[in-house]
């Protein structure tokens, strides 16, 4: 498989790695240096592309290789208030998409039990649900892309909580998501329930990008010669 990086910081470089290891060819790697040669003939030459720069460049990125008829996997967060557009894009030119806020199997089978212990927990209303999320001090949008997922499938399940916010409050309608961001700190996402008499809390921590991009190298895979829109459930059979 031909694999067109966009995005060749640390997560790039990170894929760049396990995808060769695997018996891939990296043939296209764009960064602030070389944007100019992201254009249709450069991206042709790959059978797939994966997207991990900002939430400023993600949407017109993924356009861009949407529109020049590649399948794009997309990691970057913090731009889907321009989800729909891409959907209709990504609809109208028959083109193929794989989004996931997190690419790690750990996670994505922690969502799983987030939404799990989501709904067995609705039926006890002595329970305040918050969550935390900590990252290295780069990462640019928060809460995180992997916090949001949480809370809204935590939203889903609950007949309290009407909406999340970013900060601490003592609105029983409102989601708690407490953001840090702690250098080195590749990941960690805590829920916790609260009542007076116990707690219950779930946690995953990341200990590296290597989870990260290997799901991000197999998403790749899972799209390759596939069209339509895509998540991480599909690629893992979940």
């Amino acid at each position: 498989m031909k694999i067109a990086l966009i995005g060749y910081g640390k997560m790039g470089k990170a894929i760049e790695e396990i995808a060769v290891a695997k018996g891939h060819e990296i043939v296209l790697k764009i960064d602030l240096n070389n944007v100019d040669e992201f254009t249709k003939d450069n991206l042709s030459k790959a059978d797939v592309a994966i997207e991990f720069t900002s939430p400023h460049t993600a949407f017109e990125n993924v356009k861009r290789c949407i529109e020049y008829g590649v399948p794009v996997v997309c990691g970057s967060t913090g731009w889907l208030d321009k989800w729909n557009e891409i959907e209709t894009l990504c609809h109208q030119q028959n083109g193929t998409l794989l989004y996931a806020s997190n690419f790690s199997i750990g996670v994505n089978l922690f969502f799983e039990l987030n939404t799990y212990l989501a709904k067995l927990m609705s039926k006890y209303n002595d329970y305040n649900v918050s969550l935390t999320e900590i990252h290295h001090t780069q990462k640019k949008d928060a809460p995180s892309g992997t916090a949001i997922t949480l809370a809204e499938q935590v939203l889903a399940n609950s007949s309290i909580k009407k909406n999340w916010v970013n900060q601490p409050t003592n609105n029983t309608a409102e989601l708690e998501i407490i953001s840090e961001r702690i250098d080195p700190a590749p990941g960690t996402h805590t829920i916790k329930y609260s009542s007076p008499i116990d707690d219950i809390e779930i946690t995953h921590t990341a200990h590296n990008r290597v989870g990260f991009a290997s799901g991000a190298v197999l998403a790749a895979e899972f799209i390759c010669n596939k069209r339509g829109i895509f998540t991480m459930k599909d690629a893992l059979g979940i």
